[in-house]
């Protein structure tokens, strides 16, 4: 039997929508507990995945997901790193 090529998927922690990975932008927490926007997908750490759109974006520090999704108290330098990362704003 020839196994079919799924379509790997993960879930935005801000608008909750299944998107395929490769649309998202993956956010890491290292074991040294630095958060960062990963490009490459492939950095080693606790992962969170998030849409490239705007509203996601604005979500992401309104409601302080990163908070949630990896359970410790995030800076909001971090949260305007990411999104200066994503975004290319500062």
């Amino acid at each position: 039997m020839a196994k079919k090529n799924a379509v790997p998927m993960r879930m935005c922690i801000a608008c909750r929508e299944m998107k395929p990975k490769k649309e998202m932008i993956r956010v890491v927490k290292n074991a040294g507990g630095e958060i960062f926007a990963d490009f490459s997908g492939k950095a080693a750490g606790r992962g969170a995945y998030i849409c490239n759109e705007e509203t996601c974006l604005k979500k992401l520090s309104d409601k302080k997901l990163l908070h949630k999704a990896f359970s410790t108290d995030v800076a909001q330098e971090v949260y305007l790193g990411v999104k200066e990362e994503l975004c290319g704003e500062k």
